[in-house]
């Protein structure tokens, strides 16, 4: 069953469209990759479905029409994780985490969420009362995401979260998307990274100049040539 259903979407930045009137599909609980090159419209998609620019087209969100404010969305149950992170330096770990809760409003689903990032991400638990700021990257990635999962998501969208990380970082991202989807969120992944995204990704879609030109399973795009070609640097996997 899809969560997400998006028909005809167009996004323009004055009199330039930048997203030329896309479907796309994304099936609740599971892994939809979104590829492309810098200046595709990937991050355009996501900003427009976070209510952050105007679109037009029919965007259906478990059922129901999606609305066009940011706040509404948030509560519909859509977290965007915005490229670059964006945590608060100056406010501790916990302080980043308890901004992400903002439509929580009992103190003891407060304190439950807490709790669950902290299971799921152990570092930032040690590092609970530590200037967010000084955080290594990959920490401060962590962070991101937990602080999104304190909205209480059922669609995690995640814009480039392996960029300016070291490969074993990378990896260990990778996999606590994976054990965010198992726990039953579904998940929009945003990245340039082919071969890691589309490794867990149950389908995937690749944008070109704001148009989808190719769509599949993630194992199809992977073994794909135009894919291995422009994002891969070879022939071939």
């Amino acid at each position: 069953m899809n969560l997400l259903e998006i028909r005809d979407l167009r996004v323009s930045y004055g009199a330039v469209e930048a997203i030329h009137g896309i479907n796309l599909d994304i099936e609740e609980n599971s892994i939809t990759a979104v590829l492309g090159s810098n200046g595709a419209g990937k991050t355009t998609i996501i900003n427009a479905l976070s209510g952050m620019l105007r679109r037009s087209g029919t965007v259906i969100f478990n059922g129901r029409p999606l609305s066009t404010r940011p706040d509404r969305v948030v509560k519909s149950g859509i977290v965007q994780i915005p490229e670059g992170r964006l945590i608060f330096p100056g406010l501790t770990v916990e302080e980043n985490l308890r901004l992400g809760a903002f439509t929580v409003r009992k103190k003891q689903d407060l304190f439950r969420l807490l709790d669950e990032q902290f299971k799921v991400f152990p570092r930032l638990k040690e590092r609970r009362s530590q200037d967010a700021g000084t955080l290594s990257g990959g920490e401060q990635q962590m962070l991101a995401i937990a602080r999104g999962l304190m909205g209480r998501p059922r669609l995690l969208m995640l814009d480039e979260p392996s960029l300016g990380l070291a490969p074993i970082i990378v990896k260990e991202v990778f996999g606590v998307i994976e054990n965010i989807c198992a726990q039953g969120v579904t998940v929009l992944l945003v990245e340039q990274n082919a071969k890691k995204s589309l490794g867990i990704s149950r389908y995937g879609y690749v944008i070109e100049n704001g148009k989808i030109i190719l769509s599949g399973t993630g194992r199809e795009l992977l073994d794909n040539e135009e894919i291995a070609k422009a994002y891969l640097g070879t022939t071939g996997i």
